[in-house]
């Protein structure tokens, strides 16, 4: 399967749109089908060696709700960790806010797009990047400058992607049956076929010998892309 990018009905919709507001719900489901919260987390613990980070920024971190959910897996191992989320849409809810406060997270909501960010000194104050569903939006081009310019903030870049494969389209299929909404139904498929397969991030990645990638499939629909620069 070649890989294919089109318009997400989400990315398009009012954030208030009620057929908008019942995609980013069932996207919560969506994510624990794929076990995409446990895969960041292990990726989390296992690149820093139970280090908790100081700064870690999310690119992409849509209502913050995904983020929040790794978070609460990571305690109380993790606590004063500093977050950034990043979207082009500052839509967090207050609960989701005091969800970060409970856990120990000081959190930061930025209404901006995440490459121009990446570009900005503040990026450099990170010690993790990562990203959720997020990297398949984009073209070869647009990834390898995103990339570039990750590669030149963080010590750690982590990534989970829909995996594209036969098997990922026919469950974007049925996610009817588990009651996703015709929105969450149609992008499951087009991000399916804007997924990633193989090595194709790794070799996206700057060719410097200072990083070690890893990349491969996680779980049974999700792709797992992990970056990180060696001490």
């Amino acid at each position: 399967m070649e890989r294919c990018i089109k318009p997400e009905l989400l990315d398009e919709l009012p954030p208030a749109d009620r057929r908008a507001v019942r995609s980013r719900n069932d996207l919560l489901r969506v994510n624990a089908w794929m076990g995409n919260s446990g895969i960041m987390e292990r990726a989390l613990r296992s690149t820093r060696n139970e280090q908790v980070a100081g700064c870690l920024a999310d690119l992409g971190a849509g209502d913050g709700r995904f983020l929040l959910r790794v978070a609460q897996r990571l305690h109380p191992d993790w606590q004063d960790t500093n977050a950034v989320l990043l979207d082009r849409r500052d839509i967090l809810s207050a609960a989701t806010r005091q969800g970060f406060a409970t856990l120990g997270w000081r959190m930061e909501c930025l209404e901006t797009d995440a490459r121009a960010w990446l570009r900005q000194p503040a990026a450099r104050l990170c010690d993790v990047l990562t990203a959720n569903l997020f990297l398949h939006h984009f073209s070869e081009g647009q990834l390898a400058g995103l990339l570039r310019d990750a590669a030149a903030s963080a010590r750690t870049f982590i990534a989970v992607e829909p995996r594209r494969s036969g098997r990922s389209l026919l469950f974007s299929r049925l996610l009817g049956l588990i009651g996703c909404n015709q929105v969450t139904r149609h992008d499951a498929a087009v991000s399916v076929r804007a997924g990633f397969a193989g090595c194709e991030l790794s070799r996206l990645w700057p060719a410097d010998q200072g990083w070690v990638l890893q990349e491969r499939p996680a779980g049974w629909f999700g792709h797992l892309f992990v970056a990180q620069r060696r001490e």
